[in-house]
């Protein structure tokens, strides 16, 4: 979706408010099952002097409110911003900084960051589905860069950092997940939960890996030796999803907090999954959908 095409369809707040009402409600825009009245009926707008407007039943007088048990419930900020800010972020892959939506659309940085926090905690959660076929996994860490007059030992250096354990299925999806350790404990029962047995796992030498051969079709690059492609083993998809997310990170959060990390991993890996390569439904459709759904 253009921006031109999402201002057509959505210019107001009052449209935005009607998407919501006939999304969740009432397709028809009038009828709706009243609770109170446990029968469909017919429902009229009202505009309300301290709230948003509501649908009231014309058998019971039942109030109904679109945005109730949603991420725009009490919230004083224009529904028609939350649409847009929902647009901003499903329209690039390496994300948008709370700063630019509070120069965007004239919100307070706070606002802001409010509305991102709850779009990616709420809207762009991970499935369960296991990732399956051929599956490449890996680790990183995600933090400030180590000084380069910094003596201390690797493993001391590295633990300033977070750890993110990744899984990519070649021309699928991606799965990603803050862990708090990179030992076998941590990395190989996640390998277990996210990708289907019988998968073909392509990992590097990581000893821990190779435990799962009764399990998987497993085979690895050596790294230390300088090895990085042989045939079709490789690691170069999931080394391509670290990049972005990265770049992400540096470039237009600069740095993340490990508190909220999962949550712009979560983001990064929504971007991933709804590229345009997979023809799948436009990512501002899928947040759409999933913002009309209870929280």
């Amino acid at each position: 979706m253009t921006l031109m095409e999402f201002m057509r369809e959505f210019p107001d707040d009052a449209t935005c408010l009607d998407y919501l009402w006939r999304q969740r409600f009432s397709p028809d825009g009038e009828h709706a099952l009243c609770q109170k009245c446990e029968t469909v009926r017919v429902f009229k707008k009202y505009p309300m002097a301290n709230r948003r407007t509501s649908w009231t039943c014309t058998g019971c007088g039942n109030h109904v409110h679109p945005t109730a048990d949603t991420i725009f419930h009490k919230s004083a900020t224009s529904l028609h911003l939350w649409f847009y800010a929902m647009y901003l972020m499903s329209s690039t892959r390496c994300g948008i900084s709370a700063k630019q939506l509070e120069r965007e659309i004239g919100v307070t940085y706070k606002c802001a960051w409010r509305m991102f926090n709850l779009i990616r905690t709420q809207l762009m959660t991970q499935d369960n589905e296991p990732l399956t076929g051929v599956v490449e996994a890996d680790e990183t860490f995600i933090g400030r860069k180590t000084r380069k007059d910094d003596k201390r030992p690797r493993a001391i250096r590295q633990s300033d950092k977070a750890i993110v354990l990744g899984m990519v299925e070649r021309g699928g999806k991606a799965r990603a997940m803050v862990i708090p350790f990179s030992g076998a404990g941590d990395v190989i029962p996640r390998v277990l939960e996210n990708v289907k047995g019988g998968s073909t796992l392509y990992t590097d030498g990581y000893q821990a890996y190779r435990s799962t051969a009764a399990i998987y079709t497993h085979a690895w690059v050596d790294h230390t030796n300088d090895e990085f492609v042989r045939g079709v083993v490789h690691t170069q998809t999931i080394d391509g999803f670290w990049s972005n997310m990265k770049r992400g990170l540096d470039g237009v959060m600069h740095g993340v907090s490990r508190k909220w990390l999962q949550a712009y991993v979560d983001e990064f890996v929504f971007h991933y999954n709804h590229r345009t390569a997979l023809a799948g439904p436009d990512p501002f459709r899928v947040l759409l959908a999933r913002a009309v759904q209870p929280s």
